[in-house]
Order: C-alpha cells, then structure tokens, then sequence
C-alpha cells in the first residue's frame, strides 16, 4: 500500500506567502501532521510526496528531522491537482499496488479511515471517502433579475467528498492515460481523481467509505484556527 500525500499548492486562498501545507498548526507544519498519520498506519508501506516546486529540499528536511522511515519518494508537484497526480503515479512505476491518494492539508485524517479504505480495497478497484450533507443544495437556475433557486436535490442521497480517494494502480493510471490523451480534458478537467475514474472509467463503481466532520481541508484563512481547535480538543480527551 502506497500513501500519496499531494502536497502542491501555493497557498494563495489562505492568505500565505510559503505553500499552505508548510504552515503551522498545533506546533507542526500541516504537513508534519499529515506525515505522521500515514507514517503511523501500519496498513501503509510507502508514502511519496508530491511538492510545490521550489519546496522539495524543506520536505527532506522535515523527512529527516522527523524520522519518517516510510517516505520512498519526494516529487515536484504539477501546475494543477491532475498534473500533481500524473507525476505520482509515473514515479510509481508499472507494478500492481494499493494507492490512497490525500491532500497534504487535511492533517486531522484519522487513521480508522485508513484502515477502511484499506479493507474496501481488497474488494473494490476504487474507493471514495465521503460524509453526508448537513446543508440543503439546489441547482440555481436563471431568472429575470438575477440566478433563482431551481432543483432542490434530495439531501440524503448527498455526500461530500474528501481523501484519501483510493484506488488499483492500474485502474487510476488507465483512467488518467484516457484522460490525457483527451484534446478536450485539459480545458475542462476533473477537480479530483475520483472525477477522473468516472469520466473515463463509468465502467468501474466507486465505493464509499464514511470520512468524518474533522477531516477538513484547510483552504481559507480561517480553516487554520479550526484546525488549531480540533488538535486542541483532541489533545484534551
């Protein structure tokens, strides 16, 4: 089983000068967090980085410093999610193998999530982590003044999704070589991996594994205090 932690964005949406996953939460860099999880997962064989340009020699740094014996490979991250992924997989390789795929900057993953994604791949060639909707979605529709609300879709039947999104290697490498080597899938591309299986691989059913509220992503300036928080009260339970 192969951990991929992506870790490739420039952190331009909360409001910082170095790579969100570099900030400080708790003590450690969110990447730190994330590290130890997967690090700790006995479930998890290997683990490879994939950085921001410019950051790799950091990341070795913290490897070092925090004796993270797990981590095989350090890669320079794309210009987007699905280029970031590309690279992983192709440093990879062609051999058969479990990879679970997670943004970097959700540090409070909890190790039981690992441990399902890792039972559902056993049975399952690609699996989602996902919670259900507390909020009531519609599809804004046009209107004489303005968008108006148009379809309410049925709540319960929503989920959202986060990572570790997990997969066969051969299966999420066929999905991505369609996808690229569609003219049309660089001006409209999926927003995660899973949005590439189901694109070019509607053949192949996505199997869902119940996330959790803590897993969030940190993405605005704020979702650093909330990460702060939770490490606080798990810290005190």
């Amino acid at each position: 089983m192969v951990g991929v932690l992506l870790a490739g964005g420039v952190g331009q949406r909360v409001g910082l000068a170095l790579p969100k996953q570099l900030a400080e939460v708790a003590g450690r860099t969110i990447l730190e967090h994330s590290l130890a999880v997967f690090e700790g997962a006995p479930e998890v064989d290997e683990i490879v980085v994939l950085m921001t340009p410019g950051h790799t020699d950091r990341v070795r740094e913290i490897v070092e410093r925090g004796g993270h014996r797990k981590v095989g490979r350090i890669v320079e991250g794309g210009a987007s999610r699905t280029e970031s992924t590309w690279r992983a997989l192709q440093a990879l390789g062609e051999e058969e193998c479990d990879v679970l795929l997670h943004d970097a900057v959700r540090p409070l993953l909890e190790p039981r999530i690992i441990t399902e994604c890792v039972k559902a791949l056993r049975v399952h060639q690609a699996v989602n982590v996902a919670i259900p909707s507390s909020d009531t979605v519609f599809v804004a529709a046009p209107g004489p003044d303005g968008e108006v609300v148009g379809e309410v879709l049925d709540r319960a039947r929503l989920r959202r999704s986060q990572t570790p999104q997990c997969f066969k290697l051969s299966v999420i490498r066929e999905a991505y070589e369609r996808a690229l080597a569609d003219p049309e899938f660089a001006g409209r591309p999926a927003t995660d991996d899973v949005g590439v299986v189901l694109r070019y691989l509607p053949e192949v059913p996505v199997h869902l594994v119940e996330g959790s509220e803590r897993n969030i992503k940190v993405t605005h300036p704020a979702d650093l205090r909330i990460a702060e928080l939770l490490f606080e009260l798990a810290a005190e339970s």
